[in-house]
């Protein structure tokens, strides 16, 4: 990464070598003449380093520090002066100056001064973001239903491990955020997080991935290539979808997370890894075994620590808090204002069967806060078919769109159909008075439930 260097001196000679020497060492830098100057530049863009003489006309060095500290913390500012002083350096010091430096200063004492800042700079970068990452590691896995407390438990608890997890559950249901909530919650945190899709590669491709390849091993390797187990080397490598790894590559993952070693493609050479392996699959994999698709020692290997996520539709109680969560995140991404969402809208929710769980219903809030013509979103706001659920499958009758009342037209007659007439209990299964379906089947014309709708 190329830093930024910002020089302010009123001495064009001491600017111009400063130039000239910074940017020889690789470094994108630019000049002003003082200090009024230099804070109409870092207002105007962000410097990672400032050199700035103390000896100014106008606003001195120490001034200058002090606005830098105050507006820009996280600037590095070295300081530069002729007239050195212990009480001076200290007070620079005191106020957060990086560094204290005697004119005239020596391309070396500059190149050597930046390359010490530089690691500052990077490691505070790195710093940050792995401070977002672990402030957020839950904070796209929401639930406050039983079996969601308990997979957030066990996160916590297996978190340090070095064991294996397979994470199941149907698609949807947010097996990679599992994952990446083992790994930032870890002792690995500050490690690499590495993913394979097994399933969006060609088989042939699989196994160069993982383990990387020599340059010449096969006609298209060019250069030296590292495979991703190398890649998550002190950290997590998720092989997502498991299920769909070739069968003859299964032996070597195997011999992998028995050992702690591979070779490369083209190579003789052992390379050892320290990686914990999350594993992932919306299959069955007791099937597959006893299909032949996939080892079952394998299996045991990888389901040391098992997690399941269970369906959407079976923690219902989740569906309201998930449901603010992402009205709030597509409000951000869209500069929405959605205050939230209609008791009507969120009895359809909570009734609706979900078959693509929890990414399905991100996928009708985000759709639902990008349209919504309103400050709150309404049944009008999601598709007709929430409102049929599962029985919209099953009846061939039903096209959606369709008006409503011919939906409640068909669906009254074929509950009077199921319990053979009787009105009450159709009444009953249906929510509504005996009365109801009477008045209906006089506007219908319809005196026996037996008639089908046109």
């Amino acid at each position: 990464m190329q830093y930024s260097v910002l020089i302010v001196d009123d001495d064009k000679l001491v600017n111009d070598f400063l130039v000239e020497t910074i940017r020889r060492a690789g470094y994108e830098c630019r000049a002003v003449f003082s200090g009024e100057e230099a804070l109409v530049e870092l207002n105007q863009r962000n410097y990672d380093i400032v050199l700035s003489d103390l000896k100014m006309k106008g606003m001195d060095g120490i001034g200058l520090l002090s606005r830098i500290k105050s507006t820009y913390a996280d600037t590095v500012v070295v300081m530069m002066t002729a007239y050195g002083s212990v009480e001076t350096a200290v007070k620079a010091i005191k106020l957060g100056a990086y560094d204290f430096l005697l004119k005239p200063v020596s391309p070396e004492t500059v190149e050597h001064i930046l390359s010490r800042v530089s690691e500052i700079v990077r490691l505070r970068s790195e710093n940050a973001i792995l401070r977002r990452d672990l402030s957020h590691k839950f904070q796209n896995i929401i639930g406050k239903s039983k079996v969601m407390k308990e997979v957030f438990d066990l996160i916590q608890s297996v978190a340090d491990a070095r064991s294996t997890v397979l994470v199941t559950g149907a698609s949807g249901t947010g097996k990679e955020l599992v994952a990446r909530a083992l790994h930032y919650s870890s002792n690995r945190a500050h490690g690499p997080f590495i993913k394979l899709n097994c399933a969006a590669l060609p088989e042939n491709l699989v196994e160069a991935e993982l383990f990387g390849y020599e340059k010449g091993a096969f006609t298209d390797a060019k250069k030296t290539n590292r495979g991703r187990f190398e890649m998550a080397d002190r950290g997590t490598l998720l092989l997502d979808e498991i299920s769909e790894m070739p069968l003859n590559l299964q032996s070597k993952l195997l011999r992998v997370l028995q050992e702690r070693e591979f070779e490369r493609i083209g190579s003789s050479s052992t390379i050892s890894v320290d990686v914990r392996i999350v594993a992932t699959s919306n299959r069955n994999l007791k099937e597959y075994i006893s299909k032949g698709r996939f080892r079952e020692d394998l299996f045991y290997r990888l389901n040391v620590i098992p997690v399941h996520l269970t369906p959407l539709c079976e923690r219902r109680e989740d569906i309201p808090v998930l449901t603010e969560h992402f009205i709030d995140k597509y409000n951000r991404e869209n500069s929405k204002s959605v205050r939230g969402i209609d008791e009507g809208a969120l009895r359809l929710l909570v009734k609706y069967h979900w078959p693509g769980n929890v990414r399905e219903l991100e996928n009708l809030i985000e759709r639902a806060v990008v349209t919504a013509g309103s400050e709150y979103l309404t049944e009008d706001d999601f598709p007709t078919e929430l409102a049929l659920g599962p029985i919209g499958d099953q009846l061939p009758f039903l096209k959606v769109p369709m008006r409503l009342e011919e939906g409640n037209k068909y669906l009254i007659l074929k509950t009077l159909e199921k319990f053979n007439g009787n009105k009450t209990k159709a009444a009953e299964a249906l929510g509504i008075t005996t009365r109801t379906i009477r008045n209906k089947l006089a506007e219908y014309s319809m005196d026996e439930p037996s008639r089908q709708p046109s």
